[in-house]
């Protein structure tokens, strides 16, 4: 991997928060409440998930509220990274086609934006938590931690997506499927001890499982992650940016034309 990756986006680290605001700005670009759209759609988003999913699956897990509003949080911030990433390339075709800088800053801005977006979902689960009269775990303040490696593994998926999505067009579809398949096969809904044993394995190979349940762990438990845990999340993390930045040198020397 080329050392100077971190080091470069840290020295265009103005260029990587101008493309992130930007991108967060054009969303509500032209709407009447304008930026209070970013606090009331995660708000009203949320209000919406938790009356539906509250309603339909009967449990008796503690603080489900807390619980379902984690989760969902946690796993729209990586579907959302990677969604934003995977056509960020071709969303900004005629900026790369005119000014040369290094194409992953792209990427890394749009997975930045998802990121700022989860900010605000994140103040609007404060709101939540209030409401609700929770106290969260002190181990919550390791939960940014946490958010760094999703950050780095979303980073990854994203670099990979993208630059097979300049050739392959059908790949943006094929990511949305897995997304649909992922939100159910994730710890967002439901506990992970509901999985039968004999598909534990299977199941907690998605990142996401652990990521999920370290979050809710940290949050309403007051647990740490076991040591198990945390080596597979932090190995897994970078294993996937590895691959994703290198399929991205590899298959990206010829982005403009492709574009």
């Amino acid at each position: 991997m080329n050392s100077n990756l971190f080091s470069e986006l840290w020295n265009r680290r103005s260029l990587l928060l101008l493309f992130a605001l930007n991108d967060v700005k054009a969303r509500y670009r032209n709407s009447v409440l304008g930026f209070l759209w970013s606090f009331l759609e995660p708000l009203l988003m949320l209000s919406v998930l938790y009356v539906v999913f509250s309603n339909l699956f009967k449990n008796n897990i503690e603080n489900y509220p807390i619980y379902l509003l984690l989760g969902l949080i946690v796993w729209y911030g990586f579907s959302r990274a990677t969604t934003f990433g995977l056509s960020s390339l071709t969303a900004k075709s005629g900026i790369i086609s005119r000014i040369y800088f290094r194409r992953e800053i792209v990427v890394v801005s749009s997975t930045l934006t998802a990121f700022i977006m989860m900010g605000f979902e994140f103040i609007a689960f404060a709101i939540f938590v209030i409401a609700f009269h929770f106290t969260p775990s002190l181990t919550t303040v390791f939960l940014p931690l946490l958010l760094i490696d999703l950050f780095i593994l979303s980073t990854g998926v994203s670099l990979f997506l993208a630059v097979l999505n300049v050739r392959f067009r059908d790949i943006q579809f094929i990511w949305q499927i897995l997304l649909q398949a992922g939100f159910f096969l994730s710890p967002i809904i439901y506990q992970p001890k509901i999985i039968p044993e004999h598909l534990r394995q299977i199941f907690e190979i998605n990142p996401l499982v652990p990521m999920i349940e370290t979050a809710h762990n940290l949050v309403l438990y007051g647990h740490f992650p076991s040591l198990v845990m945390t080596a597979y999340i932090t190995i897994v993390t970078g294993f996937v940016f590895v691959i994703g930045y290198i399929t991205f040198k590899i298959k990206g020397k010829n982005i403009v034309e492709e574009l």
